[in-house]
């Protein structure tokens, strides 16, 4: 007998608390706490990360189901009624990104803040979040790839654990939610290793290097899910969101080496609170 892990962590009464909203709050802890600790080594003061979390989460997340119901809206035009109804699955990270990365960038004009620096402080946190909310898909059992067998899972030398709830209805699946967390580790890692090595980041790189990591990512995982968001029923959203994200990425590196010349990412903001406009 194959046992799964109830997608339930615990109950409050009559409301059941899922695994998922637990890792979602603790990969958000994760992150602000990141960013305020090296925030504090950039001269930005730790309560800009608590209001700046203050408005990005909610906003967010409306922007991730925004985006998704966007994508879907042949069947949310027969079925409105299901439009909030976010409890029963429906968010895409790519909308939340888009939204978080608006509301920073008004956040940092209102508190005269430098958003490319701001931007690199978070990056870290975000993906260290990014990495650990997957593990949510896992207790959900969602956001997997197409079938496969209990010989393939064992190939990759998986703990017994995550080949037992990659298995939905009696069939097994390709846990690309296990890639896409593993990838972005590497990635994070490498981030870790080299944002403290002077001359190698000028500000905002360390974000550009995780958006070019994550569309590089995102590109190869999306190919294998099975529930992906599609374009005339046949180009999946986020590859091709990823393909020209990454392009993108690249040239605006290209540009604000050549023209712009930003100051290195370690000499930090310049500022002193209470933060002045130049």
């Amino acid at each position: 007998m194959t046992l799964t892990i109830n997608p339930v962590a615990f109950n409050l009464g009559n409301i059941s608390v899922k695994w998922y909203g637990v890792i979602m709050a603790a990969a958000i802890i994760l992150a602000v706490v990141m960013a305020i600790i090296e925030g504090q080594k950039r001269h930005i003061i730790s309560d800009d990360f608590v209001d700046l979390l203050l408005w990005a989460v909610p906003i967010g997340y409306l922007g991730a189901r925004i985006y998704y119901v966007a994508f879907e809206w042949d069947y949310y035009a027969q079925h409105p009624d299901q439009i909030i109804a976010i409890w029963n699955g429906g968010i895409a990270i790519y909308g939340g990104l888009i939204a978080g990365l608006i509301v920073l960038l008004v956040f940092c004009y209102k508190k005269l803040l430098p958003p490319f620096l701001m931007l690199d402080i978070i990056t870290p946190g975000v993906m260290a979040a990014q990495i650990l909310g997957r593990w949510g898909n896992f207790f959900n059992q969602e956001a997997h790839g197409a079938a496969t067998s209990f010989q393939f899972l064992q190939s990759l030398h998986l703990p017994l654990f995550i080949i037992n709830q990659m298995k939905i209805a009696g069939t097994y699946y390709q846990p690309t939610f296990l890639y896409e967390s593993v990838l972005n580790l590497i990635g994070l890692i490498l981030i870790l290793l080299l944002r403290h090595r002077r001359h190698i980041f000028k500000q905002g790189e360390v974000f550009m290097l995780y958006l070019a990591w994550y569309a590089a990512v995102r590109f190869f995982v999306e190919g294998l899910r099975t529930d992906s968001l599609y374009i005339a029923k046949t180009i999946r959203v986020s590859q091709l969101l990823s393909l020209v994200l990454f392009i993108v990425v690249f040239l605006l590196f290209i540009y604000r080496r050549v023209v712009v010349k930003p100051k290195w990412y370690l000499d930090g903001s310049g500022l002193k609170y209470p933060y002045t406009r130049d």
